[in-house]
């Protein structure tokens, strides 16, 4: 059969299936799921809980590996790394930014910042001013040596997107990214993705909330593992 991936595409998933066993019963989780993403798009990925996204957004991110199908990143067969691949793809490619922020409670905003640069050997000098030029990026210049509780739950969010930058990502995946934040901050943190993504960084968002997904100019629906609507594909 013939692909309908684009090869130009940066994301391609083709026939795309995660399947889980649950004593003796099997839950399929994506059902044959094909789809592109062209660098520099704006996506956002919705449907009810139980849906498939939250699953496709971890296969996509490389913290779960595909059952069965296709899954290439700029022509880098992701669904074939063993684990070290799959490691460093996550360090490298993808920047990851989710509801809860996860960051660590002892760790002023430039150490947070500076995690991932760690764990890609990135000298502590360079990381240190890596940290402090994405924390000025995202408005927290202030804020430098003050810890995840002397923050408000924007700041935390900041700081979270200034880490997810941290190692220069080709994607950018939000997990409800404004579902712990008052609609007025959560509206501060949108208008930084579509400043990140005006400037060519690739995002795709995972929400239920209409209004964040208005945002995007593309938005896919999924229901029972499958997309069921494609709107703004191209676009």
């Amino acid at each position: 059969m013939a692909s309908d991936t684009p090869a130009s595409a940066m994301i391609a998933f083709e026939g795309l299936t995660k399947t889980y066993v649950m004593g003796d019963e099997v839950i399929s989780a994506l059902g044959g799921v094909s789809l592109s993403i062209a660098r520099g798009e704006h996506v956002a990925i919705v449907g009810p809980s139980g849906s498939g996204k939250s699953t496709l957004m971890n296969v996509l991110g490389g913290l779960d590996r595909p059952t069965g199908g296709i899954y290439r990143f700029e022509d880098e067969p992701v669904a074939d790394f063993d684990d070290d691949q799959l490691a460093d793809f996550r360090n490298r490619r993808i920047g990851f930014i989710f509801q809860s922020f996860q960051l660590l409670p002892r760790l002023t905003a430039v150490e947070n910042v500076e995690l991932p640069m760690i764990y890609a050997g990135i000298a502590p000098a360079d990381r240190k001013a890596r940290a402090v030029e994405l924390l000025e990026r995202v408005g927290l210049g202030n804020r430098l040596g003050n810890r995840p509780t002397q923050m408000s739950g924007g700041q935390q969010q900041r700081v979270a997107i200034a880490r997810a930058l941290a190692n220069g990502p080709d994607l950018l995946l939000a997990d409800e990214p404004t579902g712990a934040l008052d609609t007025a901050t959560g509206q501060e943190v949108l208008a930084l993705f579509d400043e990140l993504n005006a400037q060519g960084l690739t995002l795709c968002i995972v929400t239920h909330d209409n209004e964040v997904a208005a945002r995007a100019r593309r938005r896919i629906a999924f229901r029972d593992g499958h997309i069921v609507s494609d709107d703004g594909a191209g676009g």
